[in-house]
């Protein structure tokens, strides 16, 4: 019952990002015997009575009188292998939280540890340990700031000690500056009430609350450095790069003085998942200097640090936050937040006080925190198409949804892009729920029109950072004889299945023209999805094959074109997909249409059509979606080829 009340309880604060970020903070429950605590990496907001780690507390009270050497790395070495054998028997697969030491030094059932931005507000103040006293009076403990491990376990308990010395009891309440806070008490219902009070308190105390609503910024600007910045963070393969601003993250890249609140770490948390500082970088007006200065910058950056920027603050834009994988990316997003939250907050106790050089130090060279951001970051085994952010126009239903489906199978970021914006949002929610959060995103897109595939392009680099792959799938058939045939829909399908390719690889190309200024080796991919129409004369589909040509016309000189900045170009021509609705839709599919234009000699029904056009395929049957999709593979996975048109029809079709 005790271990469910536990659990109820890490639940209930770790669904709360007022409280817990990235997973962190941590709990325990004691009796005379055992201590049960989380373990480090594991998720507050869904631990479950079973996965805390049970440890001894009688080895951990040993470890407390032993003596350790000074030498940093030695101790903390030493003193984890001691803690790691004060595991139970049979919790020796699991790693306790780093914390654990503390919180056996309470003498109450329970202890919540966690470091929210209100009260990191006052940790991280410079007047935050006379504000304590303040507002806390002998209800609380102050810990000055200390390395974190064994050294603070030690301060704390020597602290503790004489509070219980003049209180006659040992606190419920500790504050550890620039680290958050510990509640103890013997019930739940007593750490709850104890919180709100706590919070009640900071509450009034604070002159000012963040405002994070939305302002306006040059989005052309954003979409220019997204990519630069994302190749800059990974070259070798994709990583996410997301922009933030805000009414009040505006504030602080004013200027370099406005950014300085900002200049380094408010506590061991932003190290671990932000990188030990963030970069900033004054603002040039155009959009390639600034390029040039971001480029500068982090090279001067990782020169001196050692590790790459994880945030950047561009002077009078905002922030661009990096991560190898979009949990990565979303996590530092978190924190930078955080940090945002607890500078603001930080101006009521004295404005911000940063972590010392020394502190900082420890942490970034720290092996508990190094396995506490590789376990954070760790994701699913990497898959053909990991990462690679991926457009596909016409992917809302039908064989463009086919197409994005299996892209994502493989480990893909899709922007579902279609004029059917409601059966894109679909496609994208089907994607998310499946694959994960942050999967797909879905956009409002007419290929025909330049304005809106300029601005389909820019959703998709604010919502990844750049784009890996463009899919040119969006197409139309309109079949005829010269006589039935209109100029509307001639020009009809010569907008969407030609002159919308070149729209999009006018645009796809900007953004991956980008990412070679900072990744010269690093390779994109065009794929138009053509036909073996392109390939081959079609009989009273004129308008649909002359399109199909001319794609494979653009598809070659394309690829000339853009070959010096490593951007392939192909085309992918399929047989006839029977099953999609492009051919099987009851009122406008090429069954019908092709019953009623009398293409298929004595056809009387539809079904007829089909028969006739399956009987031309060598292989029997219809192209499938899964046959494009492994030709895409073989497309981004080929390094050697460009301006091909590689048939998937079956047979049908075969190159001379």
């Amino acid at each position: 019952m005790s271990l469910q009340k536990l659990a109820e309880m890490s639940n209930k604060y770790g669904k709360n990002p007022e409280y817990v970020l990235a997973g962190g903070g941590n709990t325990s429950y004691k009796d005379e015997t055992y201590l049960y605590v989380k373990g480090s990496g594991t998720q507050l907001s869904n631990i479950k009575p079973e996965e805390f780690v049970m440890m001894e507390r009688a080895a951990l009270a040993e470890i407390m009188q032993k003596s350790y050497p000074e030498d940093d790395a030695l101790r903390e070495s030493l003193a984890l292998e001691d803690l790691m054998n004060a595991r139970h028997i049979t919790h020796r697969d699991r790693r306790p939280s780093v914390e654990t030491l503390l919180h056996d030094l309470f003498p109450y059932h329970f202890v919540l540890h966690l470091h929210p931005s209100l009260v990191n507000g006052m940790t991280c103040g410079k007047d935050g340990k006379a504000a304590c006293e303040k507002l806390f009076g002998s209800k609380a403990v102050w810990i000055p700031i200390t390395k974190p491990g064994y050294i603070l376990a030690k301060v704390c308990k020597e602290a503790m000690d004489q509070y219980a010395a003049e209180n006659g009891a040992a606190p419920k309440l500790l504050f550890l500056e620039n680290h958050g806070v510990f509640f103890a008490a013997d019930t739940t219902e007593e750490i709850d009430a104890l919180c709100e009070e706590t919070f009640a308190t900071l509450k009034s105390a604070v002159t000012e609350e963040p405002d994070f609503s939305e302002v306006s910024y040059d989005r052309e600007k954003v979409v220019a450095i997204s990519p630069l910045i994302r190749m800059l963070y990974n070259q070798e393969k994709p990583a996410i790069t997301l922009f933030y601003t805000s009414k009040t993250a505006a504030e602080y890249v004013q200027d370099e003085a406005a950014f300085a609140a900002l200049s380094a770490p408010f506590s061991p948390d932003h190290i671990v998942y932000c990188k030990a500082y963030f970069l900033f970088v004054p603002a040039c007006e155009d959009p390639a200097a600034q390029r040039e200065a971001i480029q500068a910058a982090f090279t001067a950056y990782v020169e001196k640090n050692g590790f790459k920027p994880r945030v950047i603050a561009v002077e009078k834009l905002g922030f661009f936050v990096s991560g190898d994988q979009m949990k990565e990316a979303q996590t530092a997003k978190l924190l930078l937040i955080d940090a945002l939250k607890i500078a603001a907050y930080a101006k009521a106790f004295g404005g911000p006080l940063h972590m010392t050089q020394e502190l900082i130090d420890f942490i970034v060279n720290w092996e508990v925190e190094s396995y506490r951001a590789k376990v954070s970051g760790a994701g699913a085994q990497e898959r053909r198409l990991e990462g690679r952010i991926s457009l596909v126009t016409g992917s809302a239903q039908g064989f463009g949804k086919g197409i994005a489906l299996a892209m994502a199978e493989h480990g893909a970021h899709l922007i579902i892009a279609d004029l059917n914006y409601e059966g894109a949002v679909a496609c994208a929610d089907e994607l998310n729920e499946t694959y994960g959060a942050n999967t797909a995103i879905a956009v409002k897109a007419n290929v025909s029109d330049e304005t809106s595939v300029k601005e389909m392009f820019e959703a998709a680099v604010l919502a990844f950072g750049g784009l890996d792959v463009l899919v040119n799938n969006a197409g139309i058939a309109r079949a005829g004889s010269l006589d039935e045939m209109t100029k509307e829909n001639f020009e009809l399908v010569t907008s969407i299945n030609y002159t919308a390719y070149f729209l999009c690889a006018k645009y796809a190309s900007k953004i991956m023209k980008i990412q070679h200024e900072a990744a010269p080796d690093y390779m994109m991919d065009i794929i138009e999805i053509n036909s073996k129409s392109g390939l081959a004369g079609s009989n009273k589909n004129f308008a649909y094959a002359g399109s199909k040509f001319g794609g494979i016309g653009l598809t070659q000189s394309f690829a000339m074109e853009l070959a010096p900045y490593q951007i392939k170009v192909n085309a992918i021509c399929p047989g006839n997909l029977l099953d999609g609705p492009l051919w099987s839709d009851p009122v406008r599919g090429l069954f019908v249409q092709y019953l009623n234009a009398g293409k298929v000699p004595g056809a009387k029904t539809v079904a007829d059509v089909r028969r006739f056009y399956e009987s031309k395929v060598p292989l029997n049957r219809g192209c499938l979606e899964s046959d494009v999709a492994v030709a895409i593979l073989y497309i981004i996975e080929q390094k050697y080829e460009t301006g091909q048109a590689v048939p998937v029809t079956g047979g049908q079709t075969m190159l001379n």
